[in-house]
Order: C-alpha cells, then structure tokens, then sequence
C-alpha cells in the first residue's frame, strides 16, 4: 500500500482502459437532447433513432456522479451511481428517447468502473426507470454486485407497466438486486414491494414518529428488504437510523465534521505527529531516527516497507539509519503522514473518509503533473489533509498545529485561501452535484469539466487500487 502512495509503484485506474475517460460519453446525447423534447411514448427504441433531432452545439455537461453507501459498521458497502440532478431536471420533460439514451451511457459507465478495480464485495447501485428495464446494456452489469434502483418513468405505456413485475422477476433470478422507494414516496410501486431486495427512505423526509411507523410497515409487508436510507445530514441521524434497524445509509454525514475542540491526539497519533513536524521543520537527523527506533511496531513498519520487492533494493536495509538516507526527508514525511491517516482506519465512517481524502489527494497531485515534484507533494498533502480531523477526531485547528503543516496547505484547508485553494475546491466540487460547481471550479483551474471529471474519477480508481 505505502509503496503505492510513495509514488513507486502507481496502479493503473483500471487494467487495459482509463476509468475516469468513462465518464466523459455524454456529449452525443447532449447534442442531440432538445431542451424541450417532443414527448414519445414508446417504451424501447433505438438508442439514436433518426428522431433525436440535433441541437445547438453547446459544451456537454458532466452527468454522472456517485455517492458512498455505509453498512451498519460504517464500512463501505457500495456506491450509488446517478446522472446528476441538473441533468435528471433537464430531460425529466424529454420523451423516452431522450432519458434512454443517457441511461444507457449511464449503464455503460458503471460498468466499465465496476469491472475494474472495486475493492472488496462492494456493491453498485444505478438508478434507472422503470421503462429501462428491457434494455439489453443492463446485461453489461457485473450480476452479483448490482442493485437496480428503480424511477418510475411516468409515460410508460399500459403494456409495459404490466410487464415490470415480470421484469423484475427475470433480472432477481439472474442475481441482479432491486431497489424500490417506500410506497409513502412513490405510490407506483406499492404493489412491487415483495420483489424488493432494499426498501430506500428519505432521512429528510421523517421524524421519529413516522420512521418507526414506516419502518415496522415495511418490514411487515417486504421483511426480505433491507432498509437504505438517503440524505442522512450528521451522525445523530445515522445513530437514529441505526437504531431503526437499517443496513445502508448514504449521506453527507459521512464527512460531516463534529466538535472535537476539547480531544487530544491520541498517543499513537502524537508520536507519528511529532516526527513529521520535525521532518516538516528540519530537525536534527540523529533525533528523528533515535525517536523511530523507540517505536519498536513504527522500526518493524519502516523497515518492511523500505525492504519490499517493489523498491528492488539489491541489499537488505538493516537500519533505521540507512533507511532514513534512502528515502529522504520527503518521502518518509508522506510515509508517515499516509501512516497516520491510516491508524485511525478500523474507527466507524474514517475508512471511508480517508478513501475521500486519498481520492482528493490523487486528484490534485494529477492536477499539477507537468509542475515541479514539490508542488505534486504540496497538493497531494493538501488533499490527504483535508479531513485530518475527522480521520484523528480532533479539530482541524489541532491536526494542523500538531503536524507543523506548511502554512499555505493550512490556508488551503483551514480558509479556502492560497495557492492550493483553486485545486482543493475544484476536488471538492467534483465529489458533488452540482454541475455548476463543477463548471465554475474547473474553469479556475484552466480545465474543463470534462477534464475535471475525468480526473475524478481516476483518482477514485487509484484509491481502490491503493485499497487493493
């Protein structure tokens, strides 16, 4: 893994392809998707019928985005993969041709990601409506890790409407899952419930009162249905959720920061702390490696890393010492930085916030790939540590103090000011769904939101890898 994040060893986002050039294929549909389409009642036709008229060249928008699904643990689960909302607002009024053919390039982008590089057993949820269900791209989806979530399409003809139970019945015995909304939010597929392999609730939807109501009818009327539960805002709402007997839960509380102005560092993390300020400050050589080799877990690490056959030393390294000359300053101050981050990992929702943070991190270092190897390191940095406090539960203040961060990476994080800003906020905006964002953040840094896009999503791909 350290291997890896020291940069001597970098995973391809994804064997034989680029992930993140995936999410680039909209931009035939958005040429020829009027932004008042013709409505069309058809149910299946052919992806770009002579019908879908071409409009006025415009810079295609970026459309797919994906959300982190945690298990009851924290742990991740899977991925919710969607068009963005501004996308879904603007062919919801477009006839079926229209929302089928950015459907299906939704289809193919997914799994192109998820043949890749997924870590584990995660699953990937994508949503698609009901009139889709037909449609021979489903059958790229890898079969045991895909959850359909189901959007009712609203024109589907009577004929097609009665046939989605048969539909669905097909695709679960292929081993492809279901994902139906409660009937409270969407009556169309109240009749569906006991084809339902996850039940999805809206967290900003219920209180206590109706959340143990809706809870205990759902698991009367489809008790083989997990519970999956959006929009969950801050870990209150996760723990009240938890407690309801939900399995999934997807969120911005999964990078919501909490009040930790009153915790310290605890030992482990104060020790790694210490050395990297005194990397970060110069310190006495001698020092620095007398502290590692006091650290008997800290040596054994070090020395196992610098020893792995993927630096292809010719001798063994025996010491600290001589481990320290190899790697330079600059290198073990990353290595124990990754080091840190990463000691909080078995702790509820911090794997999941240090995939973010190494995504970030990715992103920008890839951002500056022409600019010289200290600004690389500079962003990289700047993104790891932009969740700092939430992997360490302290407050970010304290992680930036205790770990002597180069004055303009603490701007960049803690004011959103300097040099670094610009790269941090477009990281940012990509995690998110708003298009606009994107735009406006990628424009700051010369790039499209293409680019910017792409860009994203290969550095999600380099995190997996690196989980792998």
């Amino acid at each position: 893994m350290f291997t890896t994040l020291l940069g001597r060893h970098r995973p391809s986002a994804h064997p034989g392809k680029k992930i993140g050039a995936a999410a680039t294929g909209f931009a035939m549909p958005d040429r020829r998707a009027p932004r008042t389409a013709p409505r069309d009642t058809s149910t299946h036709l052919p992806l770009m019928d002579a019908a879908l008229r071409p409009v006025t060249e415009a810079t295609p928008e970026t459309h797919l985005c994906r959300e982190t699904i945690l298990s009851r643990d924290q742990h991740i689960a899977a991925y919710q993969f969607m068009l963005r909302e501004g996308t879904r607002n603007r062919i919801r009024s477009s006839g079926l041709h229209i929302r089928h053919a950015y459907t299906e390039l939704l289809v193919r982008n997914v799994a192109q990601i998820a043949a890749g590089q997924l870590p584990g057993q995660r699953l990937v949820f994508v949503a698609v409506p009901d009139s889709f269900l037909g449609h021979p791209s489903l059958e790229l989806l890898p079969r045991d890790r895909t959850v359909l979530t189901l959007e009712h399409a609203g024109d589907t003809e009577p004929a097609f409407a009665a046939a989605v139970p048969e539909h669905l019945t097909r695709l679960r015995q292929a081993g492809i899952r279901i994902a139906l909304p409660a009937p409270e939010s969407e009556p169309a597929f109240a009749a569906l419930q006991d084809l339902a392999d996850v039940i999805v609730l809206d967290a900003g939807e219920l209180d206590a009162e109706s959340g143990l109501r809706l809870a205990d009818r759902i698991r009367a009327e489809a008790p083989q249905a997990a519970l999956l539960v959006r929009n969950l805002a801050g870990p209150e709402d996760f723990r009240f959720l938890h407690a309801l007997g939900a399995s999934y839960f997807q969120g911005s509380f999964i990078t919501r920061r909490e009040n930790w102005s009153d915790r310290e560092l605890p030992p482990n993390a104060a020790r790694l702390a210490d050395l990297i300020a005194r990397l970060r400050n110069d310190g006495d050589t001698s020092e620095i490696t007398a502290l590692i080799k006091q650290d008997a877990a800290l040596t054994v690490r070090l020395l196992r890393y610098i020893n792995s056959a993927a630096n292809g030393l010719p001798n063994p390294v025996s010491s600290i010492e001589h481990a320290f000359m190899l790697l330079g300053r600059g290198a073990l101050q990353r290595w124990l930085t990754m080091l840190l981050c990463s000691s909080g990992s078995g702790r509820g929702r911090v794997p999941a916030v240090l995939e973010t943070a190494l995504a970030r991190a990715r992103m920008m270092e890839q951002l500056a790939e022409r600019k010289n190897p200290a600004v690389r390191e500079a962003l990289f940095l700047t993104g790891l540590l932009s969740l700092i406090d939430i992997i360490l539960q302290v407050s970010l203040e304290r992680a930036m103090t205790s770990l002597a961060v180069d004055p303009a990476i603490q701007a960049a994080v803690l004011r959103g000011e300097g040099p670094y800003a610009a790269a941090l906020e477009l990281a940012l905006a990509c995690e998110s769904d708003d298009a606009l964002r994107i735009r406006q953040a990628a424009g700051r840094c010369a790039l499209s939101p293409e680019r910017a896009t792409s860009l994203h999503f290969e550095a999600l791909a380099w995190a997996w890898a690196v989980q792998n």
